[in-house]
């Protein structure tokens, strides 16, 4: 379309665990643009980017680079450096996002309600012994308890522990996806997953998408093998307790300081009371994903939102946006 910026650069891919899965994300969404007028060019992270950047004067770029190096915040600060303008939120607010202890803990000062959480540097872990640390969490947390890599996404080195003899290994498998684990209180409930969209109008929470997977857990499989996992969109929940969903995702949004996109997974309990686990700041786009699937339920097209964000950030230009999180304290 003519108002559409000249180059939309597409990032993709990464050297993080989860660079699959971003590949996939791209290409959807560089074939969703094309399908607006866009044009588009496909880059991965390497030497040749900034050049590339450079050379397109007129560029935008959108990161759906999942795992650390995409969400952590250090690109986006690099785009920022370059006078680059993009898609999403800025380094600061995705660098506290992206960490589960932080985010949490701002969450939680919010005033919403949070798993209990307890982090552990995997040095601690190592030199105080498992042993001792195991009896502590399990009266501290109680079971069960999940257990998973306080920076990562698309459940990584994600563990549900029942019983305290599963722990240790649940912890090595954590520490297997970075240096900090986080072990929290699992909460029962119906899983469900919202969506923060800001096409330049202020922020809107899309259709809350219910997750079923069929073998219980939403794990790596679960999320990206198709018919693995049963999305429902809208959720099957009472409108009351979807409007409450949808307020705790603004509300996250909000505080986090986070822009443009963003999606916030939660656990309903018995009572219909929303919990927040965590948020993403560059959510997947794959043909399992549930952001697509929400796009589809509120009656746009991920071609047109996609269009929309590029608008946004390219009248923004490279200038900061938002203020970033409120950190307690």
């Amino acid at each position: 379309m003519a108002d559409l910026p000249g180059t939309v650069v597409v990032l993709a891919g990464g050297l993080s665990h989860e660079r699959d899965v971003s590949l996939r994300s791209g290409r959807r969404v560089a074939q969703a643009l094309r399908s607006q007028g866009a044009d588009v060019v496909e880059s991965d992270v390497d030497s040749a980017l900034v050049p590339r950047l450079t050379e397109l004067a007129d560029a935008v770029v959108f990161p759906v680079l999942h795992g650390e190096a995409g969400e952590d915040g250090a690109l986006r600060e690099v785009l920022a450096l370059l006078g680059v303008p993009f898609v999403g939120s800025v380094g600061a607010a995705s660098r506290v996002a992206f960490d589960k202890s932080i985010a949490t803990t701002v969450v939680a000062e919010a005033g919403l309600r949070t798993p209990a959480q307890v982090a552990l540097p995997h040095e601690i872990f190592r030199e105080l012994g498992a042993a001792a640390l195991v009896a502590a969490l399990g009266q501290q947390i109680g079971f069960p308890m999940m257990v998973k890599p306080s920076r990562g996404g698309s459940a990584l080195g994600c563990s549900k522990v029942s019983r305290a003899e599963e722990l240790p290994a649940a912890m090595v498998g954590a520490y297997a996806y970075g240096a900090v684990a986080v072990v929290e209180e699992f909460v029962e409930g119906t899983e469900v997953t919202v969506a923060v969209v800001d096409r330049g109008a202020g922020p809107t929470a899309l259709p809350a998408v219910e997750i079923r997977p069929d073998s219980g857990v939403y794990d790596y499989t679960a999320r990206y093998t198709a018919g693995a996992t049963r999305f429902l969109c809208p959720a099957e929940v009472e409108p009351e307790v979807a409007t409450r969903c949808a307020a705790l995702a603004l509300q996250v949004h909000e505080e986090l300081g986070l822009r443009d996109l963003s999606r916030t997974d939660l656990i309903v309990t018995a009572e219909g009371e929303p919990v927040f686990l965590e948020v993403n700041v560059a959510p997947g786009m794959t043909e399992t994903s549930a952001v697509p699937l929400a796009i589809e339920a509120a009656g746009w097209s991920l071609g047109r939102m996609c269009a929309d964000l590029v608008r946004t950030a390219a009248a923004r230009g490279a200038t900061s946006g938002a203020a970033g999180p409120r950190v307690p304290a």
